[in-house]
């Protein structure tokens, strides 16, 4: 059985609030694009590696 992109998305943010937590105006952008089709979950993780990676 396939999953859609949005009840993964639901699942995933699901998670993130039963912790408390709420996502960053930025990341639910990131999400929105990828459920239109203009970014792949690859690419939000580029996105993420970039930003929050640490330098050597």
């Amino acid at each position: 059985m396939l999953v859609s992109a949005d009840k993964k998305w639901e699942y995933a943010l699901g998670m993130i609030k039963v912790d408390g937590l709420e996502p960053s105006p930025e990341f639910k952008n990131l999400i929105a694009k990828e459920k239109r089709g203009e970014m792949t979950t690859d690419d939000i993780k580029k996105v993420l590696d970039k930003k929050y990676k640490m330098k050597k």
